[in-house]
């Protein structure tokens, strides 16, 4: 008998599926040259990602870091099957804060880096590094999203993996916010979606604003 239990908040999953969006559009434009939406989508995607690390500490159960990033041991005994959890396992958690980090690399980088071809636009931080600087960091950034496309990549086929060998689906969860389990489990516990938008309004305003000032 399967057991239907919530796993996931709207917030984490509107975050999830708007970080691939942005993902998504800031990889067209930059390959098209469309460096305003790209600077924009960037941004956009800063915002968003400073957000889903403050909510991994003050958000839902589920969404915090502390339940579900573990050592090795932890590691080891999901391998041997022994993990009974509903929201992250111990590999995923390190896919998690793998991507994360890899993307605040990227939106760093992109922040200082400048057009190389045409030098006709900038990164809202370029300005505060000499000329030689900035290309290199342009190089840097543009280099970076290879090693940010790996991991998306060894991402996207563990989804497939979960699905194909142990036909488990991971994307129906993060869409829907409700997971099937074997058996009964204590249902997670959820914070206010009010302190989401709380927090996302304000780190908006904090990146925003800073950007401004410089």
């Amino acid at each position: 008998m399967n057991y239907r239990v919530k796993v996931w908040d709207l917030p984490t999953r509107l975050f999830h599926w708007s970080l691939v969006a942005l993902f998504g559009l800031m990889w067209w434009s930059a390959e098209n040259g469309q460096l305003l939406w790209h600077t924009r989508a960037g941004v956009a995607l800063l915002v968003l990602v400073l957000f889903r690390l403050l909510w991994g500490v003050l958000g839902s159960q589920t969404a915090r870091f502390g339940s579900f990033v573990r050592g090795p041991a932890a590691i080891q005994r999901y391998l041997r099957g022994e993990y009974d959890g509903i929201g992250h396992n111990p590999l995923g958690a390190l896919m998690v804060l793998a991507l994360l980090a890899a993307l605040l690399v990227q939106l760093g980088l992109g922040l200082f880096a400048v057009d190389v071809d045409s030098y006709t636009f900038d990164g809202p931080l370029a300005k505060l590094l000499d000329s030689e600087l900035a290309e290199r960091v342009s190089e840097w950034h543009e280099a970076w999203f290879n090693v940010l496309l790996a991991l998306v990549g060894v991402h996207l086929l563990a989804i497939i993996g979960y699905r194909v060998l142990r036909r488990e689906n991971l994307v129906k969860p993060m869409l829907t916010g409700h997971k099937e389990v074997m058996q009964q489990m204590p249902q997670p516990a959820f914070a206010s979606p009010w302190l989401a938008v709380l927090l996302l309004v304000a780190v908006a305003g904090v990146v925003l604003g800073g950007l401004a000032l410089v």
